[in-house]
C-alpha cells in the first residue's frame, strides 16, 4: 500500500486497483481570508479549520505517490529585505529613582467595593448577627481569645461588642531578635516580645479555627504605565472577613471561602516596583478580586513581584510557650535569658502553625 499525496485525500492505495474514479482531491491550493478556509478549486469553504480538513474533493482521478510541487514564494524586493532585517531596539527599563521602603512596613487595609451580586450570595448563606449569637450561646465563661497577643475573656454576650487588640501576623525568630510579622516592634528579650501590645483592632475570636484548609486560586495580571492590576478568580468568597492589605512594596491577600469549612486562599508578594498605597483600590466580585496598583512612578515592570527567600518549617508543639504565645501572658517564674526555651521547638500560633525563619 502506498500513500497518496492529492490535496484533499490522504488515502492509501494499492497501485494495482488504481483507476480514473479511485481518488478524490482538490487541484487547487487552499487559501485562507477573514477567517474563511477554502480551495481555490472550488467554492466550497468554512470558518471551522476540522470543517475545512473534511471537505470532501471537487475532481475524480488516480491516487499519486508523488508530491506535488510547493508553490514558489515571491521574490523579495531589496528595500523589503532591508525593512525585515530591522530589529525594533526596546529602551532598558528604567531603573526607580526613588528610595525603596523596608518590606516590613506596616500593612494598611484597602477599602473594598462589594458588587451587589456578591452580597448577595454571601448574605443568603447564613446571616453573621445569627453566627454570633450562635457562637457566643456555645461559649463557656472565661474562655480567652484566640487571637494572638489578646488577653480578652469572654464574660458575657457584650464581651463580643468589645475591641480586640492583637497582632494578625505571626511570630518570627531571626538572628536573636523576636518580632511579629504584622509590625516593625523588634527585641531580644523573650518577655518583652510577649508584651508587645497588639497593631491590630477586631472582633475577638472565642473558638479557635483549627487547621484551615489552604484553597488554590488562579490570579495574574497586567500593566500600563501608571498601574498594576492583579485579578485574583475566586467564587462564593465571603466578603466580610476577607481582606487585601497592602504597603508601598508588599501585597497581601486572603479570601475565607465558608462553603469550604472557612478555607483561606493566601497571597503575600513583594512587589517588583514601589506602589502608591492611597490611590491603590479594591473591586470585590462574584467571580474575582481585582486590585488596582497606582504605580509611584510611571514606567514598567518587568516582573509582578520580587521572589522573597524565605524558609519555612514545621515546629514541635510546646504547649507552654504555645500558651504564652498565643495569650501574651508573662509567667513569672520565666528566666530572663529564656534559657529554657529552645526557639527552634516554639510553637508559632496553634496547631499547625509555622515558624518563619528569614535567611
Amino acid at each position: 500500500m502506498l500513500n497518496c499525496y492529492n490535496r484533499g485525500c490522504g488515502q492509501s492505495f494499492d497501485p494495482e486497483k488504481n483507476d480514473d474514479e479511485s481518488c478524490r482531491f482538490h487541484p487547487g491550493m487552499p487559501f485562507f481570508h477573514d477567517a474563511y478556509k477554502g480551495w481555490s478549486c472550488c467554492k466550497k469553504k468554512s470558518v471551522d479549520f476540522t470543517e475545512f480538513l473534511n471537505i470532501k474533493g471537487c475532481t475524480a482521478g488516480k491516487h499519486s505517490n508523488e508530491k506535488p510541487p510547493e508553490p514558489e514564494k515571491p521574490e523579495k524586493k531589496a528595500e523589503d529585505v532591508e525593512f525585515e532585517e530591522v530589529k525594533p531596539i526596546r529602551p532598558p527599563i528604567r531603573e526607580s529613582q526613588l528610595q525603596r521602603p523596608d518590606f516590613e512596613t506596616p500593612l494598611v487595609t484597602l477599602e473594598a467595593k462589594v458588587a451587589p451580586s456578591l452580597k448577595q450570595q454571601i448574605d443568603a448563606l447564613a446571616p453573621t448577627k445569627k453566627k454570633e449569637s450562635e457562637a457566643s450561646a456555645e461559649v463557656a465563661v472565661g474562655t480567652t481569645c484566640k487571637n494572638r497577643g489578646c488577653n480578652g475573656t469572654f464574660q458575657s454576650p457584650e464581651s463580643n461588642e468589645q475591641d480586640c487588640i492583637h497582632h494578625p501576623g505571626v511570630p518570627v525568630f531571626h538572628e536573636g531578635l523576636k518580632y511579629w510579622s504584622c509590625c516593625t516592634k523588634r527585641t531580644t528579650d523573650f518577655g518583652a516580645f510577649l508584651a508587645q501590645a497588639g497593631c491590630s483592632i477586631g472582633k475577638h475570636k472565642w473558638i479557635a479555627d483549627g487547621d484551615r484548609e489552604s484553597i488554590k486560586c488562579r490570579y495574574d495580571w497586567h500593566q500600563t504605565a501608571s498601574s498594576v492590576v492583579v485579578a485574583v478568580y475566586a467564587k462564593m468568597y465571603d466578603y466580610s472577613i476577607s481582606f487585601v492589605k497592602l504597603n508601598p512594596v508588599r501585597l497581601q491577600v486572603c479570601l475565607v471561602f465558608p462553603q469550604q469549612n472557612n478555607g483561606e486562599f493566601n497571597l503575600d508578594l513583594e512587589l517588583r516596583g514601589i506602589v502608591d498605597v492611597a490611590k491603590s483600590s479594591v473591586d470585590m466580585f462574584s467571580t474575582k478580586v481585582e486590585i488596582k496598583l497606582t504605580k509611584a512612578e510611571p514606567g514598567s515592570w518587568a516582573k509582578l513581584d520580587i521572589p522573597r527567600n524565605i524558609e519555612e518549617k514545621e515546629a514541635e508543639p510546646v504547649h507552654k510557650i504555645e500558651k504564652m504565645v498565643n495569650n501574651a501572658t508573662l509567667d513569672s517564674s520565666q528566666d530572663e535569658d529564656d534559657s529554657d526555651v529552645d526557639l527552634d521547638d516554639v510553637e508559632a500560633v496553634s496547631s499547625g502553625a509555622k515558624i518563619t525563619e528569614l535567611d
